[in-house]
């Protein structure tokens, strides 16, 4: 392996992940679905990947993607949280937080 190599992998490991709460809105329908994310950076990729597969657990989600597809869907950052100390704390802080937008938007919980 060389060294190049070694520092990218040691780079990736290091990087920093920003945990926050995400919103799918579909705009034909007026439907909004809210989740929490450990790393916003990767969450709507899984998303759009079990979508396109078919096989996302959020029933109402599928539905939406289905009828409207990709481009029926938009993604969205609605909060970033401040790095915590403990996964505990980060966790806690991700439900409540979930929660709040989940009734500021009228939203089905992802």
């Amino acid at each position: 392996m060389s060294i190049d190599r070694k520092a990218a992998i040691a780079a990736y490991k290091e990087r920093k992940t920003v945990a926050g709460i995400y919103a799918v809105r579909c705009a034909a329908s007026g439907e909004a679905w809210v989740g929490q994310a450990p790393n916003l950076e990767t969450i709507q990729n899984r998303i759009w990947f079990s979508l396109r597969q078919g096989n996302h657990p959020c029933g109402s989600l599928q539905a939406a993607w289905n009828a409207h597809g990709e481009a029926g869907l938009t993604f969205g950052e609605c909060e970033r949280l401040e790095d915590e100390e403990s996964g505990y704390v980060r966790n806690a802080l991700l439900k409540e937080r979930g929660a709040h937008w989940r009734d500021e938007l009228k939203a089905e919980a992802i």
